[in-house]
C-alpha cells in the first residue's frame, strides 16, 4: 500500500466518510421508511373508503363506479385470491404502465374492485428518495471538508513538532516548537500543545546540561594546561634514565588529552570555521599516511578526483583513523581513495556494535584497548564541521573499515580546467576564492 495510506489524516479522512456514509444510511431508511409508510397508509384508506362505496353500490344493485368491478383485468392474482377467500385487502401494482392502489372485498365467489393512481405518491417517495441521497452526499462532502480542515491543522502542528524533535536529535539544541498555545498558561491546552510544551523543555533541560559539560570540559582542560607546561620542564631536568623517560611519556600524554578535550569542547560548540578549498584527493592521502610513519597501504581506484573541503580537518580525520587502524586493529592497515570516498581499513576484530550503531563514543574503548577513546570522536566531529560524511562498518570477512565521502568540485562549463590545478603535493590553493560549482 502506498505510504500515504499511513498517515492520520488518510486514516481521519476514511473514518469520517465510513461514518458519515452509516449515519446517512441510517437515517435515509428511517426517513424512506417512515414516509412511504404514512404515504402508503393515506393511500390504503383512500382506496379501502371506495371499496366500500363500490360494495354498497353492489349490494343495492346499482351501477358500479368508475375503475371498479368484478374481477377487473389487472386486478393482481394475489389480491383475487385473497379477496375470493373472503377478506379485504389492498396492494400497490402496475396498471397500464402507471402505479396503481387496489383494493378489492369477496362478492359471491368472486373479487370485486376497485383502484385509485398512486403515481402522485410514488412520485413522492421517489422524490424524497432523490433528496434523501443528495443531502446525505452533500453533507458527507460538507462533514469531509470540515473534518479535513480540522484535522489537517492538528498534523500540521504534530509535523512541526516532528520536525524540531529531529532537529535536536541532530545536534540543533536552540530548535523550539514554540507553540503559541503553551505562551498563556491561562489559556487551555489541547494534546498537541502538551506534546510540544514537554519537548521544548526537554530541549532546554538538555541544552543546560550539555553546556554545562561543555564548560567544565573546557574549564578543565585550560586549566590542567598551566601545571602539564610546568611539569613537562621539569621532566626535562630529570637526568636521562628510564624514570625519565616514563614520567615525559605520561606527560606527553596527558598533555595530547588535554589538546583533545579542547579540541571537543570547540567541536561540541559548533562554531567552529572552515577554510574551505579545492584540492586533488589523493596527493592529499598519500601525503597523510607519510606523515603518520607508519605503515598503510594505499590504494587509487578510478580517475584523480578533487574535492572541496578543509586540508586542516581532513588531514586530522584521516590521521586519527590510520592511527585507530593501527593501535586497536591488526595489519594490514590499508587506505583506499575512490573519487571522492577514502577508506581506512585494518584486519583486526572489527568495530564495537555500539561504534557501528550510534558512532563512537568518548573515553569508551573495548577490551581494556590502550587510548582514551577520543580519536574517532573528534574524527566524526571534525568530519561533520567539513561537511564530509564519516560511516563505520565491519567487513563482512573481518576487519574495521572506516568510510569518508567528502564533497566533489564540479567545475563550471565556462571555467579554465587548467586554473586551480594541483601540483603533486595535492596543496595547491586557488588565490583563496571560494570555488564555484559544488556539489556533495
Amino acid at each position: 500500500m502506498p505510504a500515504w495510506t499511513a498517515t492520520l489524516t488518510w486514516k481521519s479522512a476514511v473514518f469520517i466518510t465510513v461514518m458519515c456514509c452509516v449515519l446517512a444510511a441510517l437515517l435515509g431508511v428511517l426517513v424512506h421508511t417512515a414516509v412511504t409508510r404514512q404515504t402508503v397508509g393515506h393511500a390504503r384508506e383512500k382506496a379501502l373508503t371506495r371499496l366500500a362505496d363500490v360494495t354498497a353500490a353492489y349490494e343495492a344493485g346499482e351501477a358500479l363506479p368508475p375503475r371498479s368491478g368484478i374481477d377487473p383485468p389487472g386486478l393482481p392474482a394475489s389480491l383475487r385470491e385473497l379477496a375470493v377467500a373472503g377478506e379485504r385487502g389492498t396492494m400497490v401494482a402496475e396498471s397500464l404502465g402507471r402505479p396503481t392502489m387496489w383494493a378489492a372485498a369477496p362478492a359471491d365467489g368472486h373479487a370485486l374492485a376497485t383502484r385509485i393512481d398512486y403515481s402522485q405518491s410514488a412520485r413522492t417517495i421517489n422524490g424524497l428518495d432523490g433528496a434523501i441521497i443528495g443531502s446525505s452526499l452533500l453533507a458527507i462532502g460538507a462533514t469531509l471538508l470540515a473534518g479535513g480542515f480540522a484535522v489537517t491543522r492538528v498534523t500540521r502542528r504534530l509535523h512541526q513538532t516532528a520536525r524540531v524533535a529531529r532537529r535536536i536529535g541532530a545536534g540543533d539544541l536552540d530548535a523550539r516548537v514554540n507553540d503559541p498555545r503553551t505562551a498563556d498558561p491561562t489559556r487551555r491546552q489541547d494534546e498537541v500543545a502538551i506534546v510540544a510544551g514537554a519537548l521544548d523543555t526537554m530541549a532546554s533541560a538538555l541544552q543546560r546540561k550539555l553546556l554545562t559539560e561543555q564548560r567544565f570540559t573546557a574549564d578543565v582542560a585550560h586549566e590542567l594546561r598551566t601545571p602539564l607546561t610546568g611539569l613537562s620542564a621539569a621532566a626535562e631536568l630529570l637526568p636521562p634514565g628510564r624514570p625519565s623517560e616514563l614520567v615525559q611519556d605520561r606527560v606527553r600524554t596527558m598533555r595530547a588529552l588535554t589538546e583533545d578535550l579542547l579540541e571537543i569542547s570547540r567541536l561540541d560548540t559548533r562554531t567552529e570555521q572552515v577554510d574551505l578549498d579545492v584540492y586533488e584527493l589523493a596527493p592529499l592521502a598519500r601525503r597523510v599516511v607519510s606523515a603518520s610513519g607508519t605503515e598503510v597501504g594505499v590504494v587509487e581506484d578510478g580517475p584523480p578526483v578533487r574535492v572541496e573541503t578543509d586540508r586542516r580537518r581532513l588531514e586530522r580525520v584521516l590521521g586519527n583513523l590510520i592511527s585507530n587502524a593501527h593501535r586497536h586493529g591488526r595489519p594490514p592497515v590499508v587506505l583506499t581513495v575512490d573519487g571522492p570516498e577514502v577508506t581506512v581499513r585494518d584486519h583486526g576484530g572489527g568495530f564495537p556494535d555500539y561504534l557501528t550503531e550510534g558512532g563512537p563514543q568518548r573515553f569508551r574503548t573495548e577490551g581494556g584497548s590502550k587510548g582514551h577513546g577520543l580519536g574517532l570522536t573528534i574524527a566524526a566531529g571534525q568530519a561533520r564541521v567539513m561537511g564530509a560524511r564519516l560511516v563505520f562498518e565491519n567487513a563482512a570477512d573481518g576487519g574495521a573499515v572506516a568510510r569518508l565521502t567528502l564533497p566533489e568540485y564540479v567545475p563550471r562549463e565556462d571555467e579554465d580546467e587548467e586554473d586551480g590545478q594541483r601540483d603533486g603535493k595535492g596543496d595547491g590553493k586557488r588565490g583563496g576564492k571560494e570555488p564555484p560549482g559544488l556539489r556533495s
